[in-house]
């Protein structure tokens, strides 16, 4: 089992430095390790054996799987819902006739540890652009300056290499923060558009799949129709033809078992929770920023609560010397910097903002 998921442990690592915040890792961090795990899970025959079996008569056993497996298996939408080994054989399995009963191919199941991956990869893009564009600024800027134990002349030394830094690039790094916007932005429309991407897979049916199955589990046995079933069918019909001796079309009905659905209909169920929790937060986490963006209040709060040991005087000092990109450096550094230092380094800008002041009056 180890085998099969150590090529994810390198996701489980943590950054030494943060550059982005709970709701981005979500996105390429968690997300991304779901996705890749549950493609590696469906292409692992250790755990769910062959992907399809199928029974029938006269045609070689792995001829029929290697045909079903390749043209798709179908099942018959009206027969869902009925008794088992009474009025169906299983739901979506029984006899029909041909141009009357309509037919349901199930042919996504084949591409799902494909499309997992793939999804898995537009998850990591937001966060590849952010890292491309943020180049380790706050890693240098960060200067071992997140241990508590430094020595007082390299705090000093470093503390005022940052002070100096805020100086002179005062007022000059609003793109930077605006990339990182930008990206947060990314975030949203990508996880909004794999549900749409997904529901487009399923033939139309994840926009709905998760409250399906909730409201399945509420009905009555003998009325209820699977969701599961009805797109993760664990058993489905195959029709192969050949020709017989006399050179006519023979017809043969196989039945198949996909012990795979077992675990697809899982892992789209938890997706479906999945994406629409990380689709609000992210929302949620949208109309954060458009608030921090547009209001100087708003910024002055954070920079009070993540620098809580400071003087509040201090701290408005420096806030009011800020645009967002000055801010939102600042207030990446607090996420990395232990917090007595980042205290002293509060003061110190203060300081200097104030006698900047002095030297211009």
């Amino acid at each position: 089992m180890f085998d099969v998921f150590g090529s994810v442990k390198s996701l489980l690592k943590l950054d030494s430095v943060c550059i982005d915040n709970n709701v981005f890792r979500l996105h390429y961090k968690a997300t991304v390790i779901i996705l890749v795990t549950f493609s590696l899970l469906v292409t692992s025959r250790q755990y769910i054996g062959d992907p399809i079996d199928c029974i029938v008569d006269e045609i070689p056993l792995a001829v029929m799987d290697t045909y079903c497996w390749i043209y798709s298996t179908f099942t018959i939408p009206n027969r869902l819902v009925g008794r088992v080994g009474k009025d169906v054989v299983q739901p979506g399995v029984a006899s029909h006739v041909d141009g009357q009963d309509e037919v349901k191919y199930h042919k996504y199941y084949q591409w799902v540890c494909f499309v997992l991956f793939f999804q898995a990869i537009l998850f990591y893009v937001p966060r590849y652009l952010w890292k491309t564009w943020e180049g380790g600024r706050i890693k240098m800027l960060v200067l071992d300056l997140n241990c508590p134990v430094v020595g007082e002349d390299c705090k000093k030394d470093r503390k005022k290499l940052l002070v100096d830094y805020f100086h002179t690039n005062l007022n000059t790094q609003n793109f930077y923060a605006f990339r990182f916007f930008i990206c947060e932005v990314l975030n949203f429309i990508n996880v909004i558009g794999q549900i749409y991407f997904m529901d487009f897979f399923l033939d139309g049916e994840f926009s709905t799949y998760g409250r399906d199955v909730v409201h399945f589990t509420e009905m009555e046995p003998e009325e209820r129709e699977d969701p599961m079933a009805r797109v993760f069918p664990k058993v489905t019909k195959c029709t192969f033809h050949k020709y017989g001796p006399s050179g006519t079309v023979q017809k043969f009905d196989g039945l198949c078992v996909l012990p795979l659905n077992i675990v697809n209909e899982k892992i789209y169920v938890f997706l479906w929770f999945w994406f629409i929790i990380l689709s609000v937060l992210s929302g949620i986490s949208l109309l954060y920023r458009a608030a921090v963006v547009a209001g100087p209040r708003v910024r002055l709060y954070l920079l009070r609560a993540r620098s809580r040991l400071a003087p509040q005087d201090q701290v408005e000092t420096v806030a009011r010397k800020l645009q967002i990109g000055d801010w939102f450096v600042l207030y990446q550094l607090g996420k990395n910097i232990d917090p007595l230092i980042y205290k002293e380094l509060m003061g110190d800008l203060a300081l200097k903002f104030e006698g900047k002041d002095k030297d211009t009056v």
